[in-house]
């Protein structure tokens, strides 16, 4: 045996840095219902070479006019290709200069319906239900769209840089969790504030049935739900269009996006508005806490295992506690407060037949709930038993791509030696 130590090489150091433990993870988070965002998917190789393309078509020479509209034309593609939030801002602010400078802001204006609710009662504070809430929704489906595209490439991203992340992998991560801070930030707060202003605080589950159906809502109420509304169903296309590699529960993550948006628009077509506020909340904070406790992960701050620890309080309570409330509330007030009838010319439709429906959703959406609930409790344990462990986030939250195989002396992979 030799007396000298080998140079470590690049296999040892790999193999190294997998040993080392973190002072401050608590492992792999790899659970809750956050979508990837557009300017945050990985770069196709056909992507690229097309912006390649076009910048070489810009950089020639113009011979006409044709040539100038066309680099016109190639240059917003590339601008829109670096910066997600463009297109969307186009669309934005064409519609509000519109509708602002046409100096007629009542329903009578076309564009009234893409920019404020709809259907006011008179000069009541109470709003009716239509299709142009389908307007509303989709108009800020778009805001939403440009809100956090611009967010996380303007404000988040410097943020994250001059946090000392470098990774560009658990850059993209970063961002995405400190939008749904901001976004639920807001949004729980503010829904807590209309159940506090309403007969349904706190979480009180019969005040849901009593005044069925709820044909109308106050300002707050509906523009409340619809702009949920719209954040979900923003959310779900782009999961459709994902184009990562999904992470380990996307199977699951898809199935609660089909299932809470499935529960917005039945409450809202058949007047179970009331039911709809309290699942809102509930998902809001806890998710809150979710994106703060994986943000802190991702910096391996000192304060994640008390953040994490006060997410899965918030988690249990909410989404588990009050939900399973609210199920118990359909077995047994659902038939016994309020009418109990079925009745298509008065759209009374809490009934025998909405019932089982009514419970299955919400209780189909406690089933994805659980699945995370045993992740959580992984982790937990992970925590408080064993300690702080190495970094072990799935694929989706891994720092880095999967390094490329390593080679032995003889020029093969090691797969292929072992082949």
């Amino acid at each position: 045996m030799s007396g000298h130590l080998k140079p470590m090489t690049s296999a040892g150091k790999l193999r190294s840095n997998a040993r080392t433990r973190r002072t401050s993870s608590v492992g792999r988070i790899e659970l809750g219902d956050t979508v990837p965002g557009l300017g945050t998917m990985l770069e196709s190789r056909a992507s690229k070479d097309a912006s390649n393309k076009r910048m070489k078509m810009l950089a020639t020479a113009s011979k006409d006019d044709m040539d100038l509209l066309q680099k016109f034309w190639l240059t917003y593609r590339e601008m829109s290709y670096r910066h997600s939030w463009l297109t969307p801002l186009l669309i934005l602010a064409t519609v509000y200069c519109a509708y602002f400078l046409s100096g007629n802001l009542t329903p009578s204006n076309p564009l009234h319906m893409f920019v404020s609710i709809s259907y006011q009662i008179g000069d009541t504070d109470q709003y009716g239900k239509g299709i142009k809430d389908l307007c509303f929704i989709f108009f800020y489906m778009i805001f939403f769209t440009f809100l956090r595209e611009f967010l996380m490439e303007v404000v988040i991203r410097p943020l994250t840089l001059s946090l000392n992340v470098t990774s560009p992998h658990r850059i993209k991560r970063m961002m995405e969790q400190v939008y749904t801070i901001f976004y639920y930030g807001l949004s729980g707060p503010v829904g807590l504030y209309i159940m506090y202003h309403s007969d349904l605080w706190f979480f009180e589950t019969a005040p849901m049935y009593t005044t069925y159906p709820d044909f109308t809502n106050n300002y707050e109420y509906k523009l409340f739900y619809l702009g949920q509304a719209a954040f979900w169903a923003q959310q779900a296309c782009v999961l459709v269009l994902q184009l990562e590699k999904p992470r380990k529960d996307y199977k699951e993550l898809v199935f609660h996006h089909i299932v809470t948006l499935l529960l917005i628009w039945s409450s809202y077509v058949f007047h179970f508005t009331k039911m709809g506020l309290p699942i809102y909340v509930t998902m809001d904070i806890s998710d809150f806490w979710l994106a703060l406790s994986k943000s802190l992960n991702y910096l391996d701050h000192l304060l994640t295992p008390l953040i994490f620890i006060i997410f899965v309080f918030h988690w249990v309570y909410l989404r588990h506690w009050i939900n399973l409330k609210i199920l118990w509330s359909v077995l047994t007030e659902f038939r016994t407060e309020g009418n109990y009838v079925l009745n298509f010319a008065a759209q009374q439709y809490k009934c025998w037949i909405s019932l089982p429906i009514v419970f299955v959703l919400i209780a189909a959406l406690q089933l994805v709930n659980i699945y995370w609930l045993a992740c959580i409790v992984r982790i937990l344990y992970r925590l408080l038993w064993k300690g702080i462990q190495k970094d072990e986030r799935s694929d989706s939250e891994s720092d880095e791509e999967p390094p490329a195989p390593l080679k032995s002396e003889e020029g093969l992979t090691n797969k292929e030696k072992a082949l």
